[in-house]
């Protein structure tokens, strides 16, 4: 009667342990949850909003990017033109990165205009005026004559917009957002480029956007 007694205490002490080693580690090997999809930029995925995605922002900037390298006074210029962006202004109840449009323009045309358009670096002047004091004292060297180190000017401003109307009934949510730019000739305030992109999306349900 004792070894019975001592098997069956021994028998319920393993199946205890296996329930509590299995619970310890059913989150590693059964993950809950739905998996991670990866996806291009440019498409639409199943997880979206009526509001401005990921492939709005690739049509949009290949678009203007496109547009600024047929501009007469880009194309046809006798001297590199210099660029300096000017903040998108977002008139949309999106709180997106708005300066991810301009980050993707600049990148699109240093990657694919072969030289014809240069952009300044004026959200890093604090850096390099430092680096220009540097160097005229003597405390870093510097490849050519102090004296002469200068920062470009601007010939051009590249700035954007983007304004939204939405609207909401029992039905859905509508959005219409228009994307326009503009290239501004920083000597005489003329917009010598012009372009913009419109897109309007419905859905049954409203998306959060941050």
């Amino acid at each position: 009667m004792k070894n019975s007694l001592q098997r069956i205490v021994i028998l319920s002490t393993g199946v205890a342990s296996m329930f509590l080693a299995g619970c310890a580690s059913s989150g590693v090997q059964n993950p809950s949850g739905v998996p991670v999809t990866e996806m291009k930029a440019d498409e639409r995925g199943f997880v979206a909003g009526t509001g401005i995605e990921s492939q709005d922002l690739v049509t949009v900037t290949d678009k203007m990017a496109r547009s600024i390298l047929g501009v007469r006074e880009i194309a046809n210029a006798t001297s590199v033109p210099r660029i300096v962006l000017d903040p998108v202004v977002n008139d949309t109840r999106f709180p997106i990165n708005k300066d991810l449009f301009n980050d993707r323009i600049r990148i699109e045309l240093n990657k694919h205009s072969n030289g014809k358009v240069r952009f300044l670096a004026r959200d890093r002047m604090k850096t390099l005026e430092r680096e220009r004091e540097l160097k005229q004292q003597g405390a870093v060297t510097a490849s050519s004559d102090p004296s002469v180190v200068e920062f470009k000017g601007a010939d051009y401003f590249l700035t954007g917009k983007l304004g939204g109307m939405a609207s909401r009934t029992s039905q859905g949510v509508s959005d219409y957002v228009l994307y326009s730019f503009q290239l501004i000739d920083a000597r005489t305030s003329e917009i010598v480029w012009e372009d913009s992109a419109e897109i309007k999306k419905q859905g049954l349900e409203d998306a959060a956007y941050r």
